[in-house]
Order: C-alpha cells, then structure tokens, then sequence
C-alpha cells in the first residue's frame, strides 16, 4: 500500500510538472509571437517615418500636387480621402449593425436565413479588393450612371467594409449575457428599449473592433478605388467629381513617377497618422458614449 501511494504521488507530480512545462512552453511562444509582430510593426512605421517626415510641412498638406506629384503638396487627394472615407462609413455602420441586429437578436440562430447570410459574409470577407473594384466599376459607374467619381469609391468600400463590420458587431451582440435580456424582460422593457438601452452598448466593443478592421482595411485600398474613384489629383467640388485617394497617389508616386519617393513616403506617413487617428476617435467616441450610457 505504501508503495502504491509513493508511486501515485510520483506519477501526480510528473502530471504536475509536464503540465507546467507545457504552460511554460506556451507562454513562450505566445510572446516570442507577439514581440515579433511588434518589432516588424515597428520597424515599418520607423522606416516610413524616418523617410517621410523630413518632407512634412503645412505647405504640403495644404498644396496642390505639382510635376505629377514631385513636388507641391497632397490637399486635394487629402480632401478625396477624407470624402471617400466619410461616404463608406456613413453607409457601412447603419447597414452592418442593423443587420447585426437582425442576425442576432431577430434571426434563430439555426434558421436556413441567418445561415446563409453567414456564409456570404463570411466568403464576402474573402473576395479580393480588386473584384470588388470591378464590380464597382460595373454597378456603381456604369450601371447607376456615377461615373469615375468619390461616390463611387466611397460605396464600393462600404461593400468591402460589411461584411467585417457586421460579424464583429453581431459577436459583440452575442458575446452579452442572456441574463440582460431576461432581466430587461422581467421588469417589463420593450425590445426597442432593451436594444438600444442595454444591448447596444454592451455590444459596442465588437463595434469598434469592426470599424477599426474595416477602416484599416479600406483606407488603405488601392485595387478597388483604381477602377471607381479614378486617378485625378485636382481638388473636388462635389461627390460626383473623380478623387485620387492617398492610396492610389502613394502607388503613383513609387510605381509610375521616377523621382517621387520622397513624397511618398512623405504620403504614407500621413495615411499611418490619419489611419491611428481615425481608430483613435473612435475608440475615445465609443469608450464615452458608453461610459454616458451606462450612467444614465
């Protein structure tokens, strides 16, 4: 008997200690992983920054482009970005979170419908930025009669940006407890008020990952605006007008003009610094909305 306990309590420690190992094998590789993403992260942005801040300056934010992007500045393509954007975010967060809404609150979760609306989604996120440009550039310019123009671009990312944004904001939806919804229920809340007082912002973390995902990946595109925004560098008096976006006028610069990588890097470091300061508005947005909301 005294044998067979020594030995249980043998075998319970290298249970114990292989079990440790692996935890510490884990941990490992979990952060080797990390500081590796984080040390190309950075040496990027440094690399970026390092050549194109020396050609920062408020002459060149607030010029027109000149010698086919050599010299001058990146005012008008600026203003088509910023256009741009805005019109695939206002048409993007009201579909992708009332079709969230719908999946995950209105919509069984086994029903044929949502299943297939998933799998769209899903094969959607997929599809190469450049088939949506064709498709744009099909749909939008030609079939609705837009042209080669920043209303056209801005919907065509609205596309790309949907599917992303509605599957983070309908995990965010599902990540909330019943226990909210059954209690609103219990004190007699209508579906509306149990929505948008309670689950909405709770939801808003799954919210934000969305947007960050979709404005990273839509401000940055070039396939897609190629063949709807267009490639004019004159400043825009109106949606309907063609904007070269700073994606595209980057690629110009480092691809099609001999002599311009200096403003491109300079170009780039603006994209990074719009970029973090997008994702950062609207984190700090969403962080006090909620912060009000659960005040009230």
């Amino acid at each position: 008997m005294l044998r067979e306990s020594r030995r249980q309590k043998a075998g319970g420690r290298g249970i114990k200690g292989s079990t440790q190992n692996l935890d510490w094998l884990a941990t490992i590789i979990v952060w080797t992983t990390a500081a590796l993403v984080t040390a190309i992260f950075l040496w990027i942005l440094s690399d970026i920054l390092w050549h194109g801040m020396g050609n920062l300056s408020w002459q060149f934010l607030t010029t027109e482009p000149e010698n086919a992007g050599r010299e001058g500045g990146i005012a008008p393509i600026l203003v088509s970005t910023i256009l741009i954007m805005g019109v695939c975010m206002l048409v993007s967060i009201p579909i992708g979170v009332g079709t969230a809404v719908l999946l995950a609150e209105f919509t069984p979760t086994d029903s044929l419908f949502a299943s297939l609306v998933r799998r769209s989604l899903d094969v959607l996120a997929g599809v190469p930025s450049i088939v949506f440009g064709l498709f744009g550039n099909v749909f939008f310019c030609k079939v609705l009669g837009l042209g080669f123009s920043i209303l056209s671009g801005g919907l065509t990312l609205a596309c790309m940006v949907l599917p992303i944004l509605i599957r983070s904001t309908e995990e965010g939806f599902r990540a909330v407890p019943k226990d909210y919804r059954l209690g609103a229920a219990a004190l007699g809340f209508s579906r509306t008020t149990t929505l948008f007082q309670l689950l909405l912002p709770a939801a808003v973390p799954g919210l934000i990952v969305g947007l960050v995902l979709g404005i990273g990946r839509a401000i940055a595109e070039t396939a897609a605006l190629i063949f709807t925004s267009g490639y004019v560098d004159r400043m825009p008096e109106s949606l309907l007008d063609s904007g070269r976006a700073l994606s595209i006028h980057i690629f110009d610069l480092s691809m099609n003009v001999s002599g311009g990588d200096a403003n491109a890097y300079a170009s780039a470091s603006i994209l990074l610094l719009l970029l973090l300061s997008i994702n950062g508005t609207a984190a700090w947005i969403a962080e006090n909305w909620l912060q009000r909301r659960i005040i009230t």
